[in-house]
């Protein structure tokens, strides 16, 4: 049964390739949010965009069409019998009149696919009376190594540097608490996930690209010196399509033959420290600067295995508390979108009937 002072959210998010619902319990403390996870469904797309090559919006948004009832339902169910209700036979109505509020990723994204999300939870807002709160999916990765902060005190974490890395964006920000937060520098053409996903190509990996670079790079080793773009800069801007043009010249001016396995993979394995180096050094760098007591890390790239290993042994060698999101985290998920809300609510924001709800694609952090 549900407590009390628990609040229910639902969360949803349609912003790319992945139809995804979460229900999460919330106690909104003084200090810390709480946050218990009771379900949390993902339906992936990639065995569709992997004949196409890459994500197909609109096929991804007739995807989410038929996807998003079955998920949505699916999520409800398993947090009924699993947490909510402790019976085996649960109505699918009864679950539905719990959840006190509605979150729906509302940008950015691909514009098809975010209005399917949205759309679906205005449709739900009107039928239950619940008010919905609109979350940017970038939010969304800023607070998933939030959740519950176990062991930790506000005053030991903030300010923050998080860096947010993922196939669409890097983003370096500053948090000054749990509420007030500023963008220090982002890419100013390809993000890192994109560098990874546009080698994987040139390098004739399946879909999705990005994790098939890292997997090859354990097998290698760093030794080609790619360029490290805008290392030495004083600001906190990202580039890394100058990188994968090197790779391309590379490749143009050593032909890798069909069974040059062990080539393949040093070039992965020099690629990828090339990025690594980038992230973690203008980090470090933004962390001394702004006197951070803590560093976050979060997005789809997070979840390699290299940039979250050196990103936490740089912590530990100059005295920073470091979270990172888990593995299930990284990748888009409404999971983060619920804690995100979650934090939301924390901070004191009102959510809003269905009728004030829009989509914004190129939403900025």
């Amino acid at each position: 049964m549900v407590a009390k002072n628990e609040k229910i959210i639902l969360s949803i998010e349609t912003s790319c390739d992945e139809t995804a619902a979460a229900v999460l319990s919330v106690r909104l403390g003084k200090k810390w949010p709480q946050i218990k996870t009771l379900s949390s469904v993902v339906n992936s797309q990639i065995g569709l965009h992997a004949k196409m090559g890459g994500v197909v919006p609109e096929a991804a948004a007739r995807a989410h069409v038929q996807n998003i009832l079955p998920v949505v339902k699916k999520t409800l169910l398993e947090a009924g019998i699993s947490q909510l209700d402790g019976r085996q036979v649960v109505i699918y109505e009864d679950l539905l009149k719990k959840i006190d509020y509605i979150a729906v990723t509302v940008g950015p994204g691909l514009a098809p696919s975010l209005i399917v999300g949205v759309e679906f939870a205005k449709a739900l807002s009107f039928a239950l009376g619940k008010p919905i709160l609109p979350i940017n999916h970038m939010l969304g990765h800023l607070y998933s190594p939030l959740k519950n902060n176990k062991g930790s005190k506000a005053k030991d974490v903030f300010p923050m540097v998080s860096l947010i890395v993922s196939g669409g964006h890097t983003i370096l920000t500053l948090l000054k608490n749990e509420k007030e937060y500023r963008v220090l520098g982002q890419t100013v053409d390809d993000a890192a996930g994109e560098a990874f996903d546009k080698v994987a190509k040139l390098l004739s990996l399946p879909y999705p690209g990005g994790p098939e670079v890292s997997k090859l790079a354990t097998l290698g080793k760093p030794t080609i010196n790619f360029p490290r773009p805008m290392l030495t800069q004083k600001n906190y801007n990202f580039s890394f399509a100058g990188l994968k043009t090197a790779v391309l010249y590379y490749l143009r001016d050593n032909p890798l033959m069909p069974k040059s396995y062990k080539l393949k993979a040093n070039l992965c394995s020099s690629f990828q420290q090339a990025v690594v180096d980038v992230l973690v050094a203008k980090t470090m760098r933004a962390a001394k600067e702004f006197k951070a007591k803590s560093i976050s890390l979060s997005g789809g790239v997070s979840a390699n295995l290299e940039l979250r290993n050196q990103l936490r042994n740089s912590c530990n060698k100059n005295h920073f508390k470091f979270f990172v999101s888990p593995i299930k985290l990284c990748t888009d998920n409404a999971e983060m979108i619920g804690i995100a809300a979650a934090f939301k609510l924390f901070n004191g924001f009102k959510p809003t009937g269905y009728k004030n709800i829009k989509t914004n694609s190129n939403l900025s952090l």
